[in-house]
């Protein structure tokens, strides 16, 4: 099978899948209501619609070990930013010492750089701005500790999860 009949396939697959999920969502919203006209064009539309806004990517290679390596190592960030925040709210003196700090990650654009920002919103102290071509902007609550140490440590996890080294 060539590459364009791969990609014909990618989207027949996305196409039907989606399909699958919106039928389902709006039978389970309607309790099966007598409207199959009127679904079957809401179906539709969200269909193309889907297609249109987020076309079918290629599949992706999950690697278990090193999903279970980024959510342990996320779980682990998450009680130390945790705990690194809970000291600076409760001081007797507040302080803080917000910053927006750049960093250029070296992970490929699309879902991997978008992954990488995503999981540092989700730490305390930590929100990420901004993520235009492969620089990240990051507003952080303290900008003490240095932010390209936790950067590359997660780029790392999210490349051997997706299996991009």
């Amino acid at each position: 099978m060539g590459k364009q009949e791969h990609k014909q396939v990618a989207w027949v697959r996305a196409a039907v899948a989606r399909g699958l999920v919106a039928a389902t969502l709006w039978w389970m919203l309607t309790e099966g209501a007598d409207a199959p006209a009127f679904g079957s064009l809401a179906v539709l539309l969200t269909v193309v619609a889907s297609l249109a806004l987020a076309p079918p990517a290629p599949a992706l290679r999950i690697s278990l070990l090193g999903f279970l390596r980024f959510v342990g190592t996320f779980v682990l960030r998450s009680v130390a930013a945790g705990a690194q925040v809970a000291r600076l709210a409760l001081a007797p003196r507040l302080a803080l010492r917000p910053a927006r700090i750049s960093v250029e990650t070296h992970l490929p654009a699309g879902l991997p750089r978008v992954l990488l920002a995503n999981t540092l919103t989700l730490q305390p102290g930590t929100l990420a701005v901004c993520l235009e071509d492969a620089r990240l902007l990051v507003h952080v609550l303290d900008e003490t500790p240095d932010l390209e140490p936790e950067v590359r440590a997660l780029e790392a996890r999210i490349a051997a999860m997706l299996r991009l080294t």
